[in-house]
């Protein structure tokens, strides 16, 4: 039976494509995952809205004409795009705000992806993962764990604790457009789309941030969150 989701808590959520097919094709599917969260992340109902777009990013001042300001149904705390996953770490705020978010996300996603590519039936392998965090040692981790997914490209001895060059795989990561990791060190990427306050608060601001995120890629602890990486 599926955790009953509870305003106020934090979640990690992960979906991967059916058969752990790749979701993302090119960075025009990125982009368009990135609009997404940005645009079906409202209690309002989705209609005439239209972004603006600037050097392919969101921009956070939406176009709307005779509509409400916009009501989050969670917030964002960080995420990541692989090409056959995704992660986030939320924060609902309605105790059904985390489905609805969920459900409008996969199935406005699934219908671009699908007219684009001429294909039909599910993208996604099913409803979506989640687990609660309701530890604050697990919380300490897991944005770092969720942010260094992006090494299993290039760098999947990370795991096991076996890079050679940390400063190419932090390279690596500071070039990896599709997460949250760049805005949480103060480069904007996608500024809108995450509430980074609360962790920001919770790591010491962006400074202590990076080099936290970088001594945990030095010794990297993921058996202390394998309960809550959701990952088969």
């Amino acid at each position: 039976m599926r955790e009953k989701i509870i305003a106020g808590n934090i979640y990690h959520v992960l979906n991967r494509g059916v058969d752990k097919r790749k979701i993302f094709l090119n960075d025009q599917d990125y982009f368009r995952f990135i609009h997404d969260l940005f645009e079906f992340n409202d209690v309002n109902p989705i209609n005439n809205n239209f972004y603006k777009f600037n050097n392919n990013n969101v921009s956070a001042r939406r176009y709307i004409e005779k509509s409400q300001p916009r009501k989050l149904l969670v917030d964002i705390l960080a995420f990541c795009l692989m090409p056959n996953h995704y992660h986030l770490l939320v924060k609902p705020r309605s105790d059904n705000g985390l489905f609805k978010f969920i459900k409008r996300l996969n199935m406005g996603y699934s219908r671009y992806f699908n007219d684009k590519n001429k294909r039909r039936g599910a993208l996604f392998e099913g409803r979506y993962k989640s687990i609660a965090i309701k530890d604050e040692s697990h919380l300490i981790h897991l944005p770092y764990y969720i942010h260094l997914n992006p090494l299993d490209i290039n760098f999947l001895e990370w795991r096991d604790r076996e890079i050679k060059d940390y400063k190419k795989a932090i390279n690596f990561l500071e070039n990896y457009r599709w997460s949250s990791h760049l805005d949480y060190i103060g480069q904007k990427n996608f500024p809108s789309i995450t509430s980074r306050e609360f962790l920001l608060e919770f790591f010491g601001g962006t400074e202590g941030y990076k080099k936290s995120i970088n001594n945990w890629l030095k010794d990297i602890e993921v058996d202390k969150i394998k309960g809550f990486i959701l990952e088969d």
